[in-house]
């Protein structure tokens, strides 16, 4: 069923088109919210309350972008909620900004297989792992990051420079990387 019916079939509380859209892009959004926890099962929690959110909300889809992109950022939005609300995260999420200290604005190109580079982005402490995620995965720039985690824009920026270096130094700790090249721009 092409996406635009598929779209209006929901629409119209037709389950069976709900469960087609759920087919259609659980697999990929629950490779995004495993970016942002620690779990399978967290995971798992996420896009079910994600895809509540989708299916809550989907008339507010304005048609003039696409439908993968819409539920994506629902999605993220699922992940932070989910962060926030439960302990575990939450206390990570917390940074005291008095601790921080000025780290290198290196940023280095690094060349590894994709699967390497997500299980080590989720070795990251939550903070440093939600913030790598939002900059250098789903693309938001880092002012729009302190809005959406309600910190401070020197913050974002001090703890996505850090996670970059603590993944370099994983990176090579583990023999991932042979060499490391500068080059503005990259990750």
């Amino acid at each position: 069923m092409e996406t635009q019916q598929l779209l209006n079939e929901c629409l119209k509380g037709k389950k069976e088109a709900q469960y087609q859209l759920y087919k259609k892009y659980a697999a990929a959004m629950l490779g995004l919210c495993y970016r942002y926890t620690k779990s399978y099962e967290d995971a798992e929690d996420i896009l079910q309350d994600g895809f509540i959110r989708v299916f809550t909300h989907l008339d507010q889809f304005k048609r003039d972008g696409e439908l993968g992109a819409w539920i994506r950022r629902i999605m993220v939005n699922a992940a932070l909620t989910y962060l926030n609300k439960h302990s575990r995260y939450r206390k990570e999420m917390n940074v005291d900004e008095m601790v921080l200290h000025p780290v290198s604005d290196d940023n280095p190109d690094i060349k590894l297989e994709t699967k390497q580079l997500v299980e080590t982005i989720r070795q990251l402490p939550v903070s440093y792992q939600t913030i790598f995620n939002l900059v250098a995965v789903e693309g938001y720039d880092q002012t729009e990051v302190a809005e959406l985690l309600k910190m401070n824009t020197n913050t974002v920026r001090s703890q996505y420079s850090r996670a970059k270096t603590i993944l370099i130094k994983m990176l090579k700790e583990n023999n991932n990387i042979p060499e490391i090249k500068t080059n503005a721009g990259k990750i």
